[in-house]
Parts: structure tokens; C-alpha cells; sequence
């Protein structure tokens, strides 16, 4: 027994011997370097970036009460309502209308309900200038805004702006009102806090909070957040809720400051489930300025036709378009920026970028998708100087360029209504439609100074269309003035004819230069 037992004992010596001599061994032909180092190597590390928990101040959940607390009382209810109208339908013409009528159909009027839509908006200064969504007060009559503490001003619309989906109101109150101070979106990063203030249901002023999600960011299916379709190029992204109602309330950051206007939510039930999105004061700051002080927004133009480069990054890469995009990319030596495939005659850039050129940066500011490129541009006016780099032939290249609008040049482009025409109009009579065997027109009642008189219209013509636009009612007409007053042209050509029956054709210039 004791000879078994020191067997096992020598058995378990030699082998603590021999794996001491391996360690030695081992240790021996090593390098002289620590495990820690070994491990250093292994996940090298950027100095440039530190862990935010030691280098965060401070380490801790961000306070939001004081923000939500200085901004809520500048957060304001809209109601919008659209008065009932008297519309004239056409019915399709049936056997009789052919035989005994003048085969264009019959015309009956129908009385439309009113219609009331809600949203919020944003006092921005004591005197009363409210911000808010152009879809919140579009084609409303009238405007009700009620204060988180409770009282109702009346509201009425300095200018609007389709393209940025925003709108200037005016309220009158009895003293200073409350304001937010509006901050800089540009400063913004992503991952701060942001608090989304709005006023939805009237149930006066409600706080959500969450994240900047994105920067920039470019919808083509998003929803405002009443439903409709919007038309912005650059919005600041989040995770705070926005839902319906809260269409042109605040997006305020942690210092109580105003960064954006609520405008959409992105959601395939209607109602909030991810993502909402704010117009940056950024561009927010230069569409008031504009509507205050012209009633229109000067839009500066690049005068290109472009396509962004990283476009197949969030497409389908076997579509065609796509793969032809990732082969010019290669061609051009460049991932990221706007490629130039056209340059607009008579537009700015006309004589100074060329096709195939790479726009990268504007006013210094790096350009990776359109925008980046649209945010800048939305902030400048005609007759604004910018500084595009762009990559020619692989080589970088420096322009400056003097910003055009719509129009071609610098001038100022004035808001402008239907006064201008200096003239009066009603739909056409039933006796005339017989008289004359039209199904539609609009009759002017009375000439006096401006364009049309100008043009040499008189007093009874009968418009039949403007601009190739069919014309039956006043609001047709004006829908096809605002248009013109906007395009290059800025004029209408009218047709349509006398009672005498005799046809005519008139050119009717809007330029208020």
C-alpha cells in the first residue's frame, strides 16, 4: 500500500517538474512584453474618440423641466375653419342634353359643408408673430388661436409658403405675449435631447420627448401630420412623438431654445409608431423673414439638374437607373456629392459649372445627398454670393457663384393678389351660356387700373381659359394668377371671347418691376 501510494506521489512530482520547466521555456522565448500590451494591440483604439461615460458632464439623465417649463406657454392651438361655399358641378351630358340641349351637359350648384381643421403653432415674438404649418391654415377663411392659458385671438395669415410648409400668423393681444427664443438647428447632433411641444385636441400644451435621430433627412413618402402629402427636402428627424394636432407646434432643445417646426410623422397607421419630423430654424428663420417683409420667399437657385451619388445606398441596386448611377460614380472617381448632369441656361451657375462636375461643398459646408445642398440654398436670398467646391476631371475645384431665382435674375419677387388685375369677375349667366352655346366662363363685370386694362381687356369678356387652364369661377382664375406670379414668365395669357361673339387673345403682363 505505501509502495502504490509513493508511486502516485513521484507520478505527480514529475509532472508539476515538467510543466514548470514548459513555463520557464515559455516565458523565456516570449517577447518582453506585457499581456496588457498584447491585449492594447489587439483593439487599438482612436485617441481622437473617449468613452462617453468618464468624458460625459455630467454622467447622469438630462434635466428637460426647465425647457418643457419656458415653452409650453408659447405653444398655441389653431383652429382653421373653411366656410361652407357654393360650388357649380358639371354633370356629365346624357341623350337629352344632346337632342335639346347645347351637348355640354348640365351645371347645378351644391352647398359644401364647412370644414374645421386643427393644428398648432409657435408664437416667436411678443408682438404676436406665430409660426405654424402651411397645411394648418391652407384655404381656411378663419383663424382661431388659443393661448395655453386659454384665451382665444383671432388670426390671420401674414404669407404662406407650399414648398417649406410653413405659414406667418398675426395675433393682437393686450400685452407682451409669451415667446420661444429660437435657436441654432445647425448646432444640433445626433443623439441630444430634444422635447416636442404641441397643442393638439385643445387640451392646451403637451410635452413628448426622445432623440435627434437624423439630420438633414429627405422623405418621399412621409405624411404631415394631419395626413397630407408635404414637400420639404431637409428635415431634422425623431424619436419624439408627433402625432396628429401637433402639426406646427415646437421641437425645443435641452436649453429651452426653438430648432425646429413639427411638420410630419412617419407612420403606416397614420398616427405616431417611430419617427417624427421638424423643419430646422435654420431654414425656418429665413422663410418668416421673407414672408414678413415681402409676403413671398425669395428662393435662391443653383439653375443645375442634379442627381445625388449615394442614391444607391437606400435603393434597390438592381434597378437600372441605380446601376448606371454606381457606374458614373466610379467614372467620376467620387461616392458622395451631387453630380452636375445639367446646367440651366441663364441660371447661375450658367457659364461656371459644367456637366459631370461633383458638387461637395457649399459655403464650406460638406454636401453628401440633394439635402444638404437644398438646406443651404434655402437660407440664401438672390443676389447672394456662395463659394461651391466642386471635383472636375478628379481635381478640386473652387467657384464663386451669384444665387438667381425662378426668374433669372436678382430682383426682388413681391407677393402679389388679384387686385393687380384691377378688375372684377363673376361666372357667366345661364342666358349667355345659351346665347353664346358655352358650357363654362367668366364673365368680367368691371375694368379699372391695372394689368388687365393694361392688356386692353373691356368690360363683358368672357375668359374661357388662362394659361391653358380651363377657367369657370374666380377661384380658378386666381389659382392660375398665383401660379404665373411665380414662374419665370410671370405672365397670363388669356383667351375667350365677347358676348358679340367675337374671339379674342390678350397678354397680360404680372411683372411688378
Amino acid at each position: 500500500m505505501r509502495k502504490t501510494a509513493r508511486n502516485i506521489l513521484g507520478v505527480i512530482a514529475l509532472v508539476a517538474l515538467s510543466a514548470a520547466v514548459a513555463g520557464v521555456t515559455t516565458y523565456k522565448l516570449l517577447p518582453k512584453e506585457s499581456t496588457a500590451s498584447t491585449f492594447a494591440d489587439t483593439f487599438q483604439q482612436n485617441a481622437a474618440y473617449h468613452n462617453a461615460a468618464f468624458s460625459g458632464v455630467p454622467s447622469q439623465p438630462v434635466d428637460l423641466t426647465a425647457a418643457a417649463e419656458s415653452s409650453v406657454h408659447a405653444v398655441v392651438h389653431i383652429r382653421a375653419t373653411q366656410l361652407s361655399r357654393t360650388q357649380t358641378v358639371q354633370e356629365m351630358p346624357d341623350i337629352f342634353d344632346f337632342f335639346f340641349g347645347d351637348g355640354q351637359g348640365r351645371q347645378r350648384q351644391i352647398q359644401t359643408q364647412p370644414r374645421v381643421g386643427f393644428g398648432s403653432g409657435v408664437i416667436i415674438s411678443k408682438d404676436g408673430y406665430v409660426v405654424t404649418n402651411n397645411h394648418v391654415v391652407e384655404g381656411a377663411d378663419e383663424i382661431t388661436v388659443k393661448l395655453n392659458d386659454d384665451r382665444e385671438l383671432k388670426g390671420r395669415v401674414i404669407g404662406t409658403d407650399p414648398s417649406t410648409d410653413l405659414a406667418l400668423l398675426k395675433i393682437e393681444g393686450d400685452d407682451e405675449l409669451p415667446t420661444i427664443p429660437v435657436g441654432n438647428s445647425d448646432a444640433l447632433k445626433v443623439g441630444e435631447w430634444v422635447l416636442a411641444v404641441g397643442n393638439p385636441f385643445n387640451l392646451s400644451s403637451t410635452v413628448t420627448a426622445g432623440i435627434v435621430s437624423a439630420k438633414a433627412r429627405s422623405l418621399g413618402g412621409g405624411r404631415a401630420a394631419n395626413g397630407q402629402a408635404a414637400d420639404i427636402q431637409s428635415f431634422i428627424q425623431t424619436d419624439a412623438a408627433i402625432n396628429q394636432g401637433n402639426s406646427g407646434g415646437a421641437l425645443v432643445n435641452a436649453r429651452g431654445e426653438l430648432v425646429g417646426i413639427n411638420a410630419m410623422l412617419y407612420s403606416p397607421t397614420g398616427a405616431y409608431s417611430g419617427y417624427g419630423f421638424a423643419i430646422p430654424t435654420s431654414i425656418m428663420t429665413k422663410v418668416v423673414a421673407d414672408l414678413k417683409q415681402y409676403g413671398t420667399v425669395q428662393r435662391a437657385m443653383l439653375g443645375v439638374v442634379c442627381t445625388d451619388l449615394n442614391i444607391s445606398l437606400t435603393y434597390d441596386e438592381n434597378d437600372a437607373t441605380i446601376k448606371a448611377i454606381k457606374e458614373k460614380s466610379k467614372e467620376l472617381g467620387i461616392k458622395e456629392g451631387i453630380w452636375v448632369r445639367e446646367v440651366n441656361e441663364g441660371g447661375s451657375a450658367a457659364g461656371i459649372l459644367k456637366e459631370n462636375d461633383v458638387i461637395t461643398a457649399i459655403e464650406g459646408r460638406a454636401i453628401h445627398k440633394f439635402s444638404d445642398m437644398q438646406e443651404v440654398l434655402a437660407q440664401k436670398r438672390p443676389g447672394d454670393k456662395v463659394k461651391v467646391s466642386v471635383l472636375r476631371d478628379k481635381q478640386k475645384k473652387e467657384f464663386t457663384i451669384t444665387l438667381k431665382n425662378a426668374q433669372g435674375n436678382t430682383k426682388v419677387v413681391k407677393s402679389a393678389d388679384m387686385q393687380l388685375l384691377g378688375a372684377t369677375f363673376r361666372p357667366i349667366s345661364s342666358e349667355l351660356k345659351k346665347q353664346l352655346n358655352l358650357g363654362y366662363g367668366l364673365e368680367v363685370t368691371g375694368v379699372g387700373e391695372g394689368r388687365m386694362a393694361d392688356a386692353g381687356i373691356r368690360k363683358g369678356f368672357i375668359i374661357l381659359k388662362a394659361n391653358n387652364t380651363v377657367v369657370r369661377t374666380a377661384d380658378d382664375l386666381e389659382k392660375v394668377f398665383k401660379a404665373a406670379t411665380q414662374s419665370p414668365d410671370q405672365v397670363l395669357f388669356i383667351s375667350g371671347m365677347y358676348p358679340s361673339g367675337k374671339r379674342a387673345y390678350f397678354t397680360v403682363e404680372l411683372s411688378q418691376e
